[in-house]
């Protein structure tokens, strides 16, 4: 069993949930069309096949969704989950993954977890596609870092 309290680190909650978008299938899949539209685009604008509103429209995507998923949907969700603001506990036991706080507490047994990630600050325990739990990696001392992976590989399948 590994315990760990720990508060979140704003910054490094938002990598975090860059890192969950980017990672997304669906997302990686929207980004390379949109490059590729926009490399096309851009292309056809140097052969003068294209008009420069084209161009500037294919730009102008391109932009609004990299400053969607990189600045405002991370920093949106961080904003709207009072979790992110709490002091917690979090177990990672042999039968089940325990979450606590001052308002009380939360047990889940592996098996309701689908999948779990690791980015370079935290392990994103997955329930489903789009939800999922944060705990920071320097919550944990040196040596329980390789144990609480050693624990999430055992208990959940990636």
């Amino acid at each position: 069993m590994t315990s760990a309290f720990f508060q979140y680190n704003k910054p490094k909650v938002i990598q975090a949930l860059r890192y969950h978008f980017i990672s997304r299938k669906e997302i990686k899949f929207m980004m390379i069309l949109v490059n590729v539209f926009a490399l096309l685009s851009a292309g056809l604008y140097y052969f003068k096949k294209i008009s420069p509103l084209a161009f500037l429209l294919s730009s102008t995507l391109w932009f609004i969704m990299m400053i969607l998923f990189w600045f405002l949907l991370p920093q949106i969700i961080y904003a709207k989950s009072p979790t992110f603001r709490d002091e917690l506990k979090a177990t990672l036991g042999n039968e089940h993954f325990l979450i606590e706080n001052n308002h009380g507490n939360r047990s889940w047994v592996w098996k309701e977890f689908s999948t779990w990630m690791e980015s370079p600050h935290h392990f994103h325990l997955y329930f489903n596609n789009s939800s999922f739990f944060l705990i920071p990696k320097e919550a944990f001392a040196a040596d329980q870092v390789q144990e609480a992976r050693r624990v999430l590989a055992q208990k959940i399948k990636r």
